[in-house]
């Protein structure tokens, strides 16, 4: 079986754990990755503080095959994202000719001023993530792909990058509505589980159109043949709930 591909994201910004702004970014790219074949495994949201955002970044791009940042990556003198990486690689950081080029282009005299050239400062050694509608770039640094804070950059930013990331075996799934509570299924649910150690087996309870507590069970797995065999013992075992009641 190909090789599991993890990845880890960090927010970064004040903002966010404030409550101000809303995280719209963290959904989208976990639902990306799965997509191409990426696990998601951790996220973590982080102030602006270069020392938290260093830390973070350490402890998530040791242990995942790609780290994705979003946000800090502005004009103001709070965007500290690219300086912090830079920090965490131990390498430089400079205004880099290509951007600074094309802002020169977009900008001229005064509007090209110290906030906006702020934009175009990247960690030596990176890779600029950018197109002809993104002015502003991101950048990959080894296995950290840096990616700006507004969804729609953010979202053009990944499809520009995820062409060259490596992937692996895509997880599948499958739902079923159980029509039966959480607690109700709890037992039987678990024995499915250890008997088919290579599914991810959740439930997912939710409040059915008459507000009543009903579960959505999901089984997941990389075999399509081990999903299916999962999900029919699933199934299995809520025939025999829903005959159970029957006969009570």
């Amino acid at each position: 079986m190909s090789e599991i591909v993890t990845a880890g994201i960090l927010v970064i910004g004040d903002e966010i754990l404030s409550g101000r702004t809303k995280d719209k970014n963290i959904g989208f790219i976990a639902e990306y990755l799965t997509n191409i074949g990426i696990d998601l495994k951790e996220v973590r949201v982080v102030a602006d503080d270069e020392t938290d955002i260093v830390a973070a970044l350490d402890a998530l791009r040791n242990r995942y095959t790609y780290v994705f940042t979003t946000g800090g990556i502005g004009p103001t003198h709070d965007d500290i994202t690219a300086d912090s990486v830079a920090r965490a690689f131990g390498v430089g950081i400079d205004h880099h000719p290509e951007v600074v080029a094309r802002f020169r282009e977009r900008w001229a005299g005064q509007d090209l001023n110290e906030a906006r050239l702020r934009m175009a400062r990247i960690p030596d050694g990176a890779e600029l993530i950018q197109s002809a509608t993104i002015l502003a770039p991101g950048f990959k640094i080894e296995n950290v792909v840096v990616m700006a804070g507004v969804p729609s950059i953010m979202q053009a930013m990944m499809d520009i990058v995820s062409p060259k990331l490596k992937s692996g075996v895509r997880m599948l799934s499958e739902t079923v509505r159980a029509n039966a509570r959480e607690g109700d299924i709890g037992g039987p649910l678990r024995e499915i589980a250890n008997a088919h150690p290579e599914t991810i087996i959740g439930s997912y309870p939710f409040m059915d159109e008459e507000q009543r507590p009903n579960t959505n069970l999901v089984v997941r797995s990389r075999d399509p043949d081990k999903l299916d065999a999962a999900m029919t013992a699933v199934k299995e075992m809520l025939v025999a709930l829903q005959a159970a009641r029957k006969s009570a």
